[in-house]
């Protein structure tokens, strides 16, 4: 059966980048396993997001999205040292099957995606409120903005976190 057009071009865009994005990824990496998976991962993410025959710039494009995949994987592995971290502070050991560490990991995740889309100083006032219990004088006092101010960045927050609940 002789391949489509689509086949074909993808085939080729493989032939063509695959050896430099993995050297590009193992350069960045350091690791020649991780490179390899996040190869392998860029052109799946490439396949499902976009058709092959529109790239003009078709390393830039795979680069773009690698850089992503590996800030992705680098989030979830901070997150994931922060969770064991806290676990390692409980005074008691704590039982957590795999499904249970899997839920609240990718709920962490969840949660870091909903404030990367806030500023830089809304989403601190957002955490100093949220997980280090702070009032709003509190907050201004140490980041040296009035009440009034950080009660609208909290706002803000707040709104922001509650609308992409509610999508």
């Amino acid at each position: 059966m002789p391949e489509t057009p689509s086949s074909q071009s993808v085939q080729q865009l493989y032939l063509d980048n695959h050896g430099w994005l993995q050297q590009w990824l193992r350069r960045k990496t350091g690791c020649r396993e991780q490179a390899a998976d996040l190869a392998q991962d860029t052109f799946m993410r490439l396949l499902t997001q976009r058709k092959v025959e529109e790239l003009k710039q078709p390393r830039a494009y795979l680069s773009r999205i690698a850089r992503s995949l590996m800030i992705d994987q680098f989030r979830r592995r901070m997150l994931e040292q922060a969770y064991l971290e806290s676990l390692a502070a409980l005074p008691e050991p704590a039982e957590i099957s795999p499904q249970e560490r899997n839920v609240i990991l990718e709920t962490l995740l969840q949660i870091d995606q909903m404030l990367d889309g806030l500023g830089p100083r809304t989403r601190e006032i957002f955490l100093l409120a949220q997980l280090d219990g702070l009032s709003h004088a509190a907050i201004g006092r140490q980041l040296n903005l009035s009440t009034n101010t950080v009660s609208k960045h909290f706002v803000r927050a707040m709104a922001h976190c509650l609308l992409l609940i509610g999508d």
